[in-house]
């Protein structure tokens, strides 16, 4: 990418719903019981050019995440379902992870972040790594020369 330029990015919004609980907090508070929440997931995609007709990717190759969604975690304790603590940190990563391993390979557009929204006034959010560094972290070759 010329440095003086910029990028393309678009976003998603799915939601689903889920409970979970949250262990190591001090006693009485509320998020150490059951409870549940109407959950936004958003993916952030970026690429520094477009594909025809003029996409980061098609939002209709981003279905699959829905799908994931909501076989994986809708109505479900996310303490059963998830391999790591139920937090929106945690969610948000977990998320990118799987994204990118069974979503990216098949689009245009490579996962720039992960957000997720417990409710409508807050967010957790997880920047993916480039795809440089996912790369070279496994050391593998960077055939399309895109970062």
């Amino acid at each position: 990418m010329d440095p003086l330029t910029g990028h393309h990015r678009i976003a998603k919004r799915f939601t689903f719903e889920a409970a979970h609980r949250l262990s190591g907090l001090p006693d009485g508070h509320k998020c150490a019981r059951l409870h549940g929440h109407s959950y936004t997931a958003e993916i952030i995609l970026t690429a520094d050019d477009l594909v025809p007709p003029g996409f980061v990717t098609d939002f209709a190759d981003l279905a699959v995440f829905g799908v994931y969604l909501n076989e994986q975690l809708d109505h479900r304790i996310l303490n059963d379902v998830l391999p790591v603590s139920p937090t929106s940190e945690n969610l948000a990563q977990h998320l990118a992870e799987w994204f990118i391993e069974n979503v990216e390979p098949r689009v245009a557009g490579r996962l720039a972040a992960v957000r997720v929204s417990e409710t409508a006034s807050s967010w957790a959010e997880y920047v993916a790594p480039s795809r440089r560094s996912r790369e070279a972290a496994l050391d593998l070759p960077n055939p399309t020369g895109r970062q």
